[in-house]
């Protein structure tokens, strides 16, 4: 008898579009999982509004499936993972894989959240990213209660917003900020923000956590 086939959803970072994720999703199918490579407006619109448009397509993929469905995020994809699935958790969820997630908050959108071009580009899911957050945000972000792992990069090519960040960072999210209570495992790669998705040894250990739910090391 065949085994139940299980598939992950990939959710991509602000300002960023599926195909950020084409390699990772090309690995994960070749390990042996059906993908849905999402596109969202991720400037557009707030978390709560965004995780709405995600549902259908999700849904309908859940659905399908004969096994679970597993998430891996980048950036702020982790943190529309979490709002959609306070509202929105399928029967089958598996693990969820987060990569730089800003879990508790970005000091650069504390430091830019009022500037005018900020605003402007970001939108309003940019102003759900700072490490201050209002009421309606953290009623968002409940306490999670299903498997994490979270993949933090230490290096950064943003020397200036480098300035505004604790030690170790990865140029947008500090190592300490990726971590969320309750998670699995977490592990730190020697990446940049924007290359965790495609970074070899991330995905890698993305693989890993969804076939074990844990890392293979710890680098």
């Amino acid at each position: 008898m065949t085994p139940a086939r299980d598939g992950a959803v990939l959710l991509h970072g602000i300002s960023r579009t599926a195909r950020s994720f084409r390699k990772m999703e090309s690995a994960i199918e070749r390990a042996g999982y059906t993908t849905l490579n999402l596109d969202y407006a991720s400037r557009r619109k707030p978390l709560e509004a965004l995780a709405e448009d995600i549902h259908p397509a999700i849904e309908t993929f859940a659905g399908r499936l004969g096994g679970r469905v597993h998430f891996v995020c980048h950036s702020m994809g982790g943190l529309l993972a979490r709002v959609y699935l306070a509202k929105h958790r399928p029967h089958n969820l598996g693990r969820v894989m987060m990569l730089g997630t800003p879990n508790g908050g970005s000091e650069i959108a504390d430091r830019l959240k009022n500037v005018v071009l900020y605003r402007a580009f970001f939108g309003p899911a940019g102003q759900q990213l700072g490490t201050l957050r209002d009421v309606a945000t953290m009623a968002l972000l409940p306490p999670i209660d299903y498997p994490v792992g979270i993949i933090a990069g230490n290096r950064s090519i943003y020397p200036v917003a480098s300035a505004f960040l604790p030690r170790p960072h990865d140029g947008r999210v500090s190592v300490a900020n990726t971590r969320l209570d309750g998670m699995t495992d977490h592990i730190v790669v020697r990446t940049s923000h924007p290359w965790l998705a495609r970074n070899d040894a991330a995905i890698a250990q993305t693989i890993a956590f969804l076939r074990e739910g844990k890392f293979t090391a710890h680098w």
